[in-house]
This record gives C-alpha cells, structure tokens and sequence, in this order.
C-alpha cells in the first residue's frame, strides 16, 4: 500500500474530517472513525492516517486512542510524554499510559 495511493489519500482526508471534530477533553478510538467511515474493519488504516497527521496542526491526533484507552500512538509525538501531556492539557487523567474514566470522556462520531 502506497501513501501515494488516492485511494488512501482520500480515505486519510476523510479520517482528518471526522478528528477534527472531536470535542476538546474528549477522545475516540481508531475503531469508532473506522466505524463511522463505513470501514469497521479499518481501524489500523485509521492509526496510519493518525501516524501521517502530525504535520497538521488543525487534526488533534492525540484524542484518538484505542478501544481500550490506551495511548498506543504516543511513540509518534515529539517529546517525552506529548501525547499525554496535551490529553492532560484538555482535563483527561492519564495513569501509565492508560485513560481513566474512559467511558466518561469517549466521544462517538455522529453519522
């Protein structure tokens, strides 16, 4: 699979879309924008479209986690601990690299 694909070009525009949508002090999954892109089982695609993001400021690719709460793309910020210290900026507890009260501050895409 090429990044240059337009294909996945267009499918990484769509996932920015539904990122920046995501309320400030809330988080989704890569799984929920797959879902609610009618590609459930495209949650991986959705952490390389996230992986990808960085150079735009406008996608806040620290809210999306994955299902369980978990900061597994926090290898992809610059800096010790970025990924965790913007969530915390926005009110949400980290605890070794893990959301608490992840229910509470999980957000859904609307369809």
């Amino acid at each position: 699979m090429s990044k240059s694909n337009p294909d996945n070009d267009n499918f990484f525009q769509k996932v920015y879309n539904v990122a920046r949508q995501i309320p400030y002090g809330k988080v989704t999954s890569y799984g929920a924008i797959a879902k609610h892109l009618g590609a459930t089982r495209s949650a991986r695609m959705v952490g390389w479209a996230m992986n990808a993001s960085h150079t735009l400021e406008d996608v806040p690719a620290h809210r999306v986690v994955n299902r369980k709460g978990l900061l597994t793309g926090k290898m992809h910020f610059d800096g010790t601990n970025l990924m965790q210290q913007l969530l915390e900026n926005e009110g949400i507890v980290v605890v070794d690299s893990q959301i608490m009260d992840f229910e509470k501050v999980f957000w859904t895409p609307e369809n």
